[in-house]
């Protein structure tokens, strides 16, 4: 399956114990969610079962099938969890799977290209696309809200950004070099 295909939706972040539990991160919309599409998928092909999770400060707690000791739970540490994208319910009409963000051109309110997602971040304050800009050797960030993306399709972003904008984050980008 092309990786395109492919969704990434969590990880494990470190053993738990002595019994092979692991601390699991998930990127769910609901978090508890992620158990109801095991068995997951590593990037290398593997396939990763959840037997049972519960929930902890940061994520869950979770006991995976076959992996009974911590060392078998520190040989994942790391490891992301995909799921098929034909396993996903289709998003509403308000909504978008980051992933599917990945790759798309950015249009400028004008209809001008501004240039393609190369990645989408979460610093703690929502979603920031990161577009690298035609024509330039960096990348921009623009938060992924209503006041920026006008419009969101299947081929397409359209933004609309303040006056000076793209100049202050390539200023931004020169003072932190």
């Amino acid at each position: 399956m092309a990786p395109r295909d492919m969704v990434l939706v969590g990880a494990i972040t470190a053993a738990h114990g002595i019994r092979g539990e692991v601390k699991l991160r998930s990127f769910t919309a609901d978090p508890a969610a992620i158990a109801s599409y095991s068995p997951l998928e590593t990037a290398s092909g593997g396939k990763i079962e959840i037997a049972k999770l519960r929930a902890q400060k940061e994520g869950f707690i979770a006991i995976l099938k076959g992996v009974a000791d911590r060392n078998a739970a520190e040989a994942l540490r790391g490891t992301e969890l995909f799921v098929p994208r034909e396993r996903l319910p289709e998003p509403e009409d308000d909504e978008v799977y980051v992933h599917d963000l990945i790759g798309l051109p950015v249009h400028l309110a004008d209809g001008s290209l501004l240039g393609e997602i190369v990645d989408v971040a979460d610093y703690g304050a929502g979603d920031l696309i990161d577009v690298k800009v035609e024509g330039r050797r960096d990348t921009v960030l623009i938060p992924f809200a209503s006041q920026y993306v006008l419009e969101t399709a299947e081929d397409r972003i359209v933004v609309d950004l303040p006056e000076g904008y793209l100049d202050a984050e390539a200023q931004r980008e020169d003072d932190e070099r």
